[in-house]
Order: structure tokens, then sequence, then C-alpha cells
């Protein structure tokens, strides 16, 4: 006998409780335009060759450009970053308004002052329930030596603690 399937509440509740490093996703559109947002769906797929993933909503006014697009930079923030993953998550602003950052692979903005940083060629796509999943094949990637990360749990941000 199948079980129901949880509400959204209750599934976006207990996901919720995994805590994540927090990422701006970023590329460069055809036109030279330039987007991002802010992503918590990150994870390391394959070292040889290197490979991540990210997932974003079907319904995203970005898709077009990350799907049609050769290549896109993950930029992971550092914990004094906050205000740069508010700005990303935030409808209908120009979010590089201001913001000092460097050309990667395929034009693709790597944002100054984060942790680390992934220059990624589109490799694959795959379309799951509400989301595109994408997986990029590492071109360039670096860090910053003792950044701290920014941390997404139970819906507020973080950073860590050692044990």
């Amino acid at each position: 006998m199948l079980m129901p399937a949880p509400d959204a509440l209750a599934f976006r509740s207990a996901l919720g409780m995994f805590a994540t490093g927090v990422t701006v996703i970023t590329a460069r559109a055809a036109d030279g335009s330039l987007v991002g947002l802010t992503a918590n769906s990150f994870n390391s797929v394959s070292l040889s060759p290197p490979l991540v993933l990210w997932s974003l909503a079907r319904q995203a006014g970005s898709l077009p450009v990350f799907s049609r697009g050769s290549h896109y930079a993950i930029n992971i923030l550092a914990a004094e970053q906050k205000e740069l993953a508010q700005r990303f998550a935030t409808r209908d602003i120009d979010r590089f308004a201001g913001l000092q950052f460097r050309e990667g692979a395929g034009g693709a903005p790597v944002l100054d002052g984060v942790a680390a940083w992934f220059e990624c060629a589109n490799r694959s796509q795959y379309e799951e329930g509400d989301h595109v999943i994408f997986v990029g094949e590492v071109e360039n990637c670096g860090r910053r030596e003792a950044a701290q990360p920014l941390i997404f749990h139970g819906g507020r941000y973080y950073t860590e603690l050692p044990l």
C-alpha cells in the first residue's frame, strides 16, 4: 500500500532541516545581459570528470537563459554575504547594480569576495517534477582562504561554529 504524499508545507519544512550552503548562480544571456539567482540546491556529482549540479524551478523567468547558455558560474557565498543572498532572491531589481565581479568562462559573472566559485560548462539538464536539474562540468574553480561559509537552515542564515 502506497503512503500518501506529504503536503507541500510539511515537505518544505522537513527539507529546511537540512543545513546547506548558499550560492548565487550567474550567467550572461545571449544579448549580453546578466542573470543571477540565490540557490541552495547545489551538490557535487563527480571528481573525474569534475561535475556539479543545481536545480531551478521550471517557472523561473531565468530558465531560458540557463537552459540555452553555454556556461554559468556557481558562487558559494561567505558568511558576510547574507545581503548578497537576499539581493539575488529579490524579484524585479537590478541584482548586479554596483557589484564587483569578473568575467568567468563563457562570460558568466564570478562575484568578488565569495568563499568559492565554480565556472561551469552547461553539460546536461534533466526535467524532474517542478524543477530542472543542471549538471555543469567545472572548467575552473577556486576558493578564498579562511572564508567562513554562509549557511541556510530552517529558513534562517547562519555561519559555521566549530564543535
